[in-house]
């Protein structure tokens, strides 16, 4: 039975012999022991610290490696695409703005303004999409 401050005797019970080694006092490196394995003792200090500083400038390096930014360009087909949506959403939207001041400065009811000039924002915006694939790949 293995001994812990959990795991007391009750008082005055006969401890046998593998629950004794438990109840001993910890030893100290004055006493011989210590952390270190054999393998430790006997490469010294300064060889220990060494690998050590060698171990970290690998893991440094490693994670520099993993850190470093990607350089990515945009895919030019990537850039004409948003172009196009840039001149469609552009086109109604301008469109859909101009007509509706218009609507305000003459004060119509029905929104005639805002439709027409919404459609006409379409058509440009639809020829200018046109114009942009028409165009040879540079």
């Amino acid at each position: 039975m293995r001994l812990t401050r959990f795991n007391r005797p009750p008082k005055g019970a006969a401890l046998s012999a593998g629950d004794r080694w438990a109840c001993r006092a910890p030893q100290t490196a004055e006493q011989g022991v210590t952390d270190e394995t054999p393998e430790e003792k006997s490469i010294g200090e300064d060889a220990r610290i060494d690998a050590l500083e060698q171990r970290l400038k690998a893991a440094r390096e490693r994670e520099e490696q993993r850190n470093a930014p990607v350089k990515t360009e945009s895919d030019a087909n990537y850039r004409m695409g948003n172009r196009v949506l840039g001149e469609l959403v552009g086109g109604l939207a301008g469109g859909a703005f101009i007509g509706w001041v218009v609507d305000q400065a003459l004060g119509t009811t029905r929104h005639q303004g805002l439709l027409v000039m919404l459609c006409m924002g379409g058509v440009v915006a639809f020829r200018n999409i046109i114009r942009i694939a028409s165009r040879p790949p540079e």
